[in-house]
């Protein structure tokens, strides 16, 4: 799931690098990105982390599920050092390490057990959540660089949270029946489109590794917190304190990256389409 996640990054990184410049909140970039075989590899290998994620969340919190999929960012730095040349300071490595000891942290500390049922007042919730965003990328997608990145990537994470509280409930449905007519499945797909525009607007602004960390922070926080509190996800007893630190440390590794973070696809794009061109077919 997290080198999927990953590689899914990256791909969409380089694809968005090759579009032109987006000004309007408005589909059409989907359209265009769909038109280059690099984005839909990248959407292939998203696809592949969000079965894995969902079919995670069935038994697992939210608070891991979501830090692990925060974790793809480390593996796209890693492979944008190998495969696109992109600069990597020493201070990041020491951020990846901290991110790796997060999820550790995490892992020993969840509590596998399955989702409690939600009501109408929750898909309601969801619902009015989706329009508040779309209202505000609205707003934001008339900002440009760092702070188009990270408003752009925030309010697509925001999405992208409120996908995986709709997930985590509707993947303990066991009756396909039931799981075609829930609403939950259609306001987890409208969410998922909302943040798949938002975060290709993000990338088109600035730094990769900005607007995926502001993405994955705005995903993880609000998704962790309703997951304990309304939908029942667990930690072992005694060990609280170990997923509270594993899931600042993971946070907190997210977060610092942006700090070092610059233009990544602006150096990328130019010197060759050879290397993009072989992630898309090798694979």
């Amino acid at each position: 799931m997290i080198v999927a996640y990953g590689t899914a990054n990256l791909l969409q990184s380089v694809a968005v690098s090759r579009t032109r410049q987006e000004k309007n909140f408005h589909p059409s970039l989907l359209l265009r990105l769909c038109e280059q075989r690099t984005y839909l590899v990248g959407v292939g290998f998203q696809m592949l982390g969000f079965v894995l994620a969902f079919l995670a969340r069935r038994d697992l919190p939210l608070f891991l599920v979501q830090a692990s999929v925060a974790a793809g960012l480390g593996v796209t730095a890693v492979f944008g050092v190998l495969l696109l040349k992109w600069r990597l300071p020493p201070a990041e490595l020491a951020l990846l390490a901290l991110l790796c000891f997060g999820i550790a942290g995490l892992v020993i500390a969840a509590r596998p057990a399955p989702s409690r049922p939600v009501g109408s007042a929750t898909e309601a919730g969801l619902a009015v959540v989706l329009a508040v965003i779309a209202v505000l990328g609205f707003f934001a997608v008339r900002l440009h660089g760092a702070p188009g990145s990270v408003a752009l990537g925030s309010l697509a994470g925001l999405c992208f949270g409120a996908a995986a509280v709709a997930s985590r409930p509707l993947a303990s449905v066991h009756s396909w029946d039931r799981f075609l007519a829930a609403p939950l499945l259609y306001l987890l797909i409208a969410h998922s489109l909302v943040g798949q525009l938002l975060l290709g607007l993000a990338m088109q602004r600035g730094s990769t590794t900005a607007a995926v960390a502001a993405m994955d922070a705005a995903a993880a926080v609000p998704a962790a917190l309703i997951g304990l509190f309304l939908l029942g996800d667990q930690i072992w007893p005694g060990r609280q304190w170990l997923a509270a630190l594993g899931f600042l440390a993971t946070l907190a590794a997210v977060l610092g990256m942006t700090r070092y973070a610059t233009p990544q696809h602006h150096r990328a794009a130019p010197p060759s389409r050879a290397v993009p061109e072989r992630l898309a077919t090798s694979r």
